[in-house]
């Protein structure tokens, strides 16, 4: 500690505290306008509004950037330094010519005594910038105070904001001098937040709301902490908070997303369908055409007797990964206990069934081993098969953070992506050849024997088996399957295996394959050859896709698995649950999302349970779905829209949305964090955990649940992984990491019998479906920034689906210009499986003959066309890989 003297009392300043620091830790903050302690802001002392007067020194000095110094007599409110401050914000206010904007600057100047300015403007009043669906820009308000500039640059790392111009011409400039919405700027908002004068607002003007409520972003895994601004019923903004996994930052999901919870196509009343009307799609504006309004209990009573009717053998169930932990446990729970069966599965078999398979398999655990945070300690990152600047953005601005802080990147992945600019070296494989090229990778570590030989001896086992099978898996017998050079092959390996600390992040561009099993072992042996686990900066993380695919996971809703992992067929396991639940188990593993599908299809399932999950989108070959669904005897869907898996429901049950709720969830990193509800539920929707509470009544159960703290006391008393945790501690606390608070997990054994790891060779060298000369291309669906999942939500979110309304595939230049298309022009995709048609976009970061196109867009939905092959240890379909043709469309539409 260092003592000194801050206007006559003496005080003590942490190491590497500034006197700005001290002083607002002390209760007073210092006027600023050009520094913020928001994290990852650096102090400049550019506007000199926070300088103070220190003893003995002739000028006046920015407490933003000063340290104390033993003895040192600091004054932050004398005559001297409050006439510089005058001074400073009667200059900045002859440049503010729009007074009329509720603004921290001029909070300030009040403040500080300026009510007007003595100097005549230089700035001329101008018209607002309102071309970006969600900000507005007025630079008539503008000081330049640059923490826009740093807030785009620094902390997100998107560098679409820059000055231009030069002296009392210098302006705030976003790319080339574009227009904010013809620019290149994502929309996270960052510099909005970050502006104190309203210069950058949104575009409804100033927010003044009556309460704010602390919860979470209901999109990605990530688990953005921020805080809802509302007014009545109706959120109204969303700013960040300082959450572990965010640090106060958001995309343009997190910050602009929230309107959809009040569109007019919520559902608000039960539905029961009208006897005779065929089961097909509709308009969801208009559900009336098919359905009947019914009262609660009359559409509880219809949905559990047509469950009832059923042997239960013939059911299943599908709970939500975008639903709390309580809400997932207590839905698997009803399934095995109420319908008798582990027939109960949830997204994770279409995200990462093959990455929890196979770290089980190798690691013993199917989480991530270290957050998304160590890549801050990573001397280098390996990113494959994910686009986190579109699917995980604010993980992407730390991983575009480590890259400036000297990490060196490294993408593998057949389609370039807006982090290609920050990688040294970036792989464009040919789809579907992982495993050759991470295979050849290996070979180069073992061959060369620059692998972790201690880690190998003492923390796993299988390495000769391993060894072995890499012996013909050569960099140059690889490079022509994979289609990259022997050369840059061994290049990345030794580089991978020479580093001082390294992650893996991976996506679904690894696990949605036939082999991704395959994909993920080879990720797994190649951390542990290296010993790049259990360590700072090292690690193997899975980027999961919704905000809560881990906490659903972990709480059971998978037809293999009961809560934490233990086996249905393990006697041990179910004992457990059976004690707790008073009730024998199934110790047969219940079928998983598709292979319900095949089931339906063949008239074996004929009852389903379906919670916030819409299937009629997200499974493959949507012909085969939609038609396994419509052919049912009982289908249930609890939504909050009619999605188009509820439109071929029997009975709708209205639900709650995230906003509408309080509940625990899980992110990517094994964070638990608390999720509280904002605004009520409107018309006569229910939140989830009461609905599934009132089926499983009726269904004969004997559950008395009143909230989601005694599901989740219940649940820490059953799943060690929440040892020690409480729903009061965390409620207190904001978000606790399982298990036992470590962030780093396996730094001295893993959760196996023998404490070691196992090195499981990976086989598979190509997709199950390959381009011909009747399908030439191979197309990859995934996600796009401003949509996620299947866009049930987000395409009703009014700023998202401005920024991105249409459905288009993506076409690499080259094809387009081979086949005459232009910038627009209608297509049409054809596979073994179905037909979609869609614009062209052209797409630079394709290669020639590849093709990707968006799953979110009911219009051109992708899953028409893929392949519903599985991988035979996870059970994931190919997503990733579809043969298809592109059918140039000359007539309009």
């Amino acid at each position: 500690m260092i003592r000194f003297v801050l206007d006559g009392a003496e005080v003590e300043a942490k190491e590497g505290e500034t006197i700005w620091q001290v002083s607002k830790r002390l209760g007073t903050t210092i006027p600023h306008l050009c520094h913020t302690d928001r994290p990852g802001f650096e102090p400049e002392g550019n506007c000199r509004a926070c300088v103070v007067e220190i003893k003995g020194e002739r000028v006046l000095v920015a407490s933003c950037r000063r340290l104390p110094t033993p003895g040192m007599v600091v004054e932050s409110r004398g005559e001297r330094v409050e006439k510089s401050r005058r001074l400073v914000f009667e200059l900045l206010l002859a440049d503010h010519v729009s007074p009329d904007l509720d603004s921290a600057f001029l909070g300030w100047a009040k403040a500080v005594g300026v009510e007007q300015s003595r100097f005549a403007p230089r700035t001329a009043s101008c018209a607002p910038d309102t071309s970006h669906p969600a900000m507005a820009v007025r630079l008539d308000a503008c000081i330049h105070c640059a923490l826009c500039l740093r807030a785009c640059r620094d902390v997100q790392v998107n560098d679409v904001i820059g000055m231009s111009g030069r002296g009392a011409h210098s302006r705030i400039s976003f790319d080339f001098a574009d227009p904010m919405g013809a620019s290149s700027c994502v929309g996270c908002g960052e510099c909005v937040q970050a502006c104190p004068t309203g210069a950058l607002a949104l575009a409804g003007g100033p927010v003044r709301a009556e309460r704010m409520v602390d919860s979470l972003c209901p999109y990605c895994g990530v688990g953005c902490q921020l805080t809802y601004h509302v007014t009545g019923d109706a959120i109204i903004a969303a700013t960040g908070r300082d959450g572990q996994a965010n640090h106060e930052r958001l995309c343009v999901k997190g910050r602009f997303g929230f309107d959809y919870s009040r569109h007019p196509q919520r559902l608000t009343v039960p539905l029961i369908r009208k006897d005779g009307v065929p089961k097909e799609p509709l308009d969801p504006a208009d559900p009336f055409t098919h359905f009947r309004p019914a009262s609660w209990e009359e559409a509880l009573d219809r949905a559990a007797q047509g469950f009832k009717r059923l042997p239960k053998s013939a059911l299943a169930g599908l709970g939500s990964a975008k639903g709390s932990n309580e809400e997932a446990y207590l839905f698997q729970k009803l399934v095995r206990t109420g319908f008798g069966t582990n027939n109960v599965d949830h997204c994770t078999r279409l995200c990462h069934a093959s990455s929890v398979a196979a770290l089980l398999e190798g690691i013993g655990s199917g989480a991530v081993t270290a957050p998304v945070a160590e890549v801050a300690n990573a001397d280098l990152i390996i990113l494959i098969g994910a686009n986190p600047s579109a699917n995980h953005p604010v993980a992407a601005s730390f991983i575009k953070n480590a890259v400036k802080r000297g990490a060196q990147l490294v993408i593998l992945d057949p389609r370039g992506q807006a982090l290609t600019r920050f990688a040294s070296h970036h792989l464009k494989f040919k789809n579907g050849t992982d495993v050759a090229l991470l295979n050849a990778m290996l070979h180069t570590i073992v061959a060369e024997e620059i692998y972790d030989r201690d880690f190998v001896a003492a923390r796993t086992t299988g390495f000769a088996q391993l060894a072995e099978h890499l012996k013909s898996y050569s960099p140059e017998a690889m490079a022509p399957l994979c289609g990259i050079d022997a050369g840059t092959i061994r290049m990345v390996a030794r580089a991978y295996a020479r580093a001082g600390s390294a992650m893996i992040l991976w996506g679904m561009g690894v696990s949605q394959h036939s082999h991704g099993t395959d994909n993920s072992r080879a990720l797994i042996a190649l951390a542990l050859l290296c010993g790049q686990l259990g360590k700072k900066g090292s690690g193997l993380h899975p980027l999961r896709g919704q905000n809560n695919v881990q906490g659903a996971s972990d709480a059971g809703l998978i037809p293999m698995m009961l809560p934490d992992y233990g086996r249905v067929g393990i006697e041990a396991a179910r004992s457990r649950f059976e004690a707790g639940w008073s009730v024998d188990l199934d110790p047969n593993p219940g079928l998983t999302v598709v292979e319900m599908m095949d089931a339906a299809a063949a008239g074996t399932l004929r009852g389903m349970y379906i919670e916030g999950e819409n299937p009629a989108m997200s499974d493959p070959d949507l012909a085969h779905a939609r038609e396994a669904l419509a052919g049912l005897d009982h289908l249930v869907v609890q939504d909050i829209f009619l999605t188009e898996t509820a439109m071929l429901a029997d009975v709708v049950l209205p639900a709650s949305s995230f906003f509408e709720k309080t509940g625990s969830f899980t992110n990517t990193d094994r964070h638990i964090q608390m999720g509280r509800q904002v605004i009520d539920p409107p018309g006569e929707a229910r939140p989830d955990l009461w609905i599934i509470t009132e089926m499983a009544k009726r269904l004969g159960l004997d559950w008395t649940y009143t909230g989601p703290d005694e599901v989740f006391d219940e649940m820490c008393g059953l799943m060690g992984s929440l040892s020690g945790i409480t729903w009061k501690r965390l409620d207190a606390e904001g978000g606790i990491t399982t298990p036992g608070g470590k962030a780093i997990l396996f730094g001295e054994s893993f959760p196996t019998e023998d404490g070691k790891a196992r090195l499981v060779p990976a086989k598979g060298l190509s997709a199950a479906e390959n381009p011909d000369s009747d399908y030439p291309f191979v197309l990859s669906t995934g996600r796009v920034l401003e949509h996620w999942h299947t866009g049930s939500m987000t395409r009703r979110s009014g700023v998202l689906d401005r920024l991105q309304g249409l459905p288009a595939v993506n076409v690499s230049p080259a094809d387009m210009e081979r086949l005459g298309l232009t910038e627009g022009a209608r297509v049409r995709l054809e596979s073994r499986r179905g037909s979609v048609e869609a614009a062209v976009a052209a797409d630079s970061r394709l290669s020639p003959g590849a093709l990707f196109l968006p799953f979110c867009f009911t219009e051109a939905a992708a899953n028409w066309l893929t392949n519903p092959v599985l991988d035979p240890v996870g059970k994931i379909p190919e997503l990733k890989v579809s043969a298809v043709r592109l059918v140039p469309l000359r007539h309009p539409g």
